[in-house]
């Protein structure tokens, strides 16, 4: 049996890593989301308020010397986080290694694109809210280094960060705006992957009838709208082969027939098992 032991103390105040929406309450937690998150990391990790937290809040002012000169001497995102992955000894030799390969792979990307990625993350989480201010941010930041002449990425990126922030919006049931996310992004690079995107969100705001009416402005899009309605329909034999959808199905028949008690009850399961699972979720 493997034992790790713990460096530092466990800090009264997180720290919380901006750029990846996480908070950490010691240098275990803070080495394990490195290492998760490798790819996604940038120099804006390399902070004095970070320096200051290990020191104080973990109690390990040596590493927090260590680490000071890196940051004003423009020391390198890879010894940075090596020094502390090596400092807290939790992980051996092949697991720092493949993430130090990881961090300078990162160091090829433009930093609009590894926020990108950092942002595209928050949407794997379902922090939908947050992945929409994100690419807001990056769209700012965009539009601000081609006004002052600065390199940006190619279209194609713009059109991902822009069919992205769609992505969000539909997670947020906010089907318009990503409506327009996707045709925006669609103008630009043509991409048939963000036009299925945005029929995909317009079949879910309107009546069949009107979706009819909004292909018809995309001669392009007949057979791949045809497409999406087969595996629409095919999504929706599939629901109503779930128990689910017969036990929705029960509740709306009490309804109809004024079985109030037998409706809430069967609500209160439902809300019940709702609040079961998201107990076990976050105690993983």
């Amino acid at each position: 049996m493997r034992v790790s032991t713990c460096v530092g103390e466990y800090a009264k105040t997180p720290y919380v890593i901006e750029e990846l929406d996480i908070c950490v309450y010691c240098m275990e937690e803070l080495c394990f989301c490195l290492r998760e998150n490798a790819f996604l990391l940038d120099i804006s990790l390399m902070k004095d308020a970070l320096i200051s937290w290990i020191g104080k809040e973990c109690g390990l002012p040596q590493l927090a010397h260590l680490l000071h000169p890196m940051i004003h001497k423009q020391g390198s995102l890879s010894d940075f986080v090596m020094a502390i992955m090596e400092y807290t000894g939790l992980y051996d030799g092949n697991v720092l290694g493949r993430m130090a390969a990881v961090l300078k792979q990162g160091a090829g990307l433009s930093n609009i694109e590894r926020r990108k990625s950092q942002v595209d993350y928050l949407i794997e989480k379902k922090k939908f809210a947050a992945a929409v201010k994100g690419y807001d941010n990056l769209l700012e930041r965009w539009q601000e280094d081609e006004q002052k002449g600065r390199r940006v990425p190619g279209s194609r990126t713009y059109g991902d960060i822009v069919h992205n922030k769609g992505v969000a919006l539909c997670g947020m049931m906010r089907y318009e705006e990503a409506i327009n996310c996707f045709s925006q992004a669609y103008e630009v690079c043509r991409e048939p992957a963000y036009l299925r995107a945005m029929l995909l969100a317009k079949r879910m705001q309107v009546s069949e009838g009107e979706y009819v009416e909004f292909t018809q402005r995309y001669p392009e899009a007949y057979e791949l709208s045809l497409e999406l309605e087969k595996e629409l329909e095919a999504c929706r034999e599939l629901w109503q082969q779930q128990p689910e959808y017969a036990r929705l199905q029960q509740r709306m028949e009490y309804r109809r027939s004024h079985e109030s008690q037998k409706y809430y009850e069967e609500n209160e399961k439902i809300i019940q098992m709702i609040k079961n699972r998201y107990r076990f979720t976050i105690s993983e």
